[in-house]
């Protein structure tokens, strides 16, 4: 899906200077910084509902 991406002057330069450093395009690492950033909010996430279920697992059993 195609989708414009606008950033600021400072964020514009160091994607450039970065991608030109990696030989890969500024559409590769925008599209790997948002693929992380997806991933690690699931995993996060997914860790804060097992706490959440760890603590309250006596509740959940008297509730089942």
């Amino acid at each position: 899906m195609a989708m414009t991406l606008r950033l600021n002057d400072d964020d514009d330069a160091a994607l450039t200077a970065a991608a030109e450093r990696e030989g890969r395009s500024k559409q590769e690492l925008a599209q790997e910084a948002i693929h992380l950033y997806l991933t690690r909010r699931a995993d996060v996430f997914a860790a804060m509902l097992g706490d959440e279920m760890s603590r309250h697992s006596e509740l959940l059993k008297r509730l089942a």
